[in-house]
């Protein structure tokens, strides 16, 4: 039998070499948007087992709830790429419309602009929204299931403040801060995030595998 330091010297480096060796392995992000990709890897870190690249895979916008648009997406890519795919839904849901925009906050975005969202609610005294992402992931197998990692961060709808280069972040001001997305610094932002919520049960399901 070996020595018990012996033994964990050894297990450490089958470890290592097999960490290595999934290194190689590859997930398709789907978005041609360079900014989600690099704040997606920003909270993954350096120690994610697996590579992620990023593919513009032109899908189609489905209807419904943010699970079921969620799971449809990743469906259709993985049917496309025949390899393992992760997509990314992002909604942010006004409470006094119902959860509304949703899904469809993108379409909502191109029309109106973080200003017209922020105008959407001027009737309501109700201003607390949600913002969410749900991560959907699939081997590419044949018939595979599709796992779900949602997060969310609560907050409310202001006026516009900082700037105004990624989405609607000038316009939500997470609960418990008093700067919007846009105002805060990224580090700050990456670890209170939906998106961050979200990529961290991703992170953590998949290091556990690994």
């Amino acid at each position: 039998m070996l020595p018990t330091c012996v033994f964990h010297r050894c297990f450490k480096r089958f470890i290592m070499t097999e960490a290595k060796e999934q290194k190689g392995m590859e997930i398709v992000l789907c978005t041609g948007n360079k900014n989600k990709l690099k704040e997606f890897m920003q909270i993954l870190g350096p120690d994610f087992p697996y590579k992620v690249v990023n593919v513009d895979v032109d899908l189609p916008e489905f209807q419904g709830e943010p699970d079921e648009v969620a799971r449809e997406k990743c469906k259709l890519a993985a049917e496309r790429l025949k390899c393992p795919v992760v997509t990314e839904d992002t909604s942010l849901c006004f409470n006094a419309l119902g959860g509304l925009p949703g899904p469809y906050i993108k379409w909502f975005l191109k029309k109106l602009g973080p200003e017209g969202l922020h105008k959407m609610l001027s009737g309501f005294e109700d201003k607390s929204a949600v913002a969410m992402c749900t991560l959907a992931y699939s081997s590419g197998e044949k018939d595979s299931e599709v796992t779900l990692f949602c997060g969310e961060t609560p907050g409310k709808i202001v006026e516009p403040r900082g700037p105004n280069d990624f989405g609607w972040d000038p316009c939500f001001q997470p609960e418990g801060f008093t700067q919007t997305y846009a105002e805060m610094p990224k580090e700050t932002k990456n670890t209170i995030s939906h998106r961050y919520r979200a990529v961290e049960l991703f992170r953590k399901h998949f290091q556990g595998k690994s």
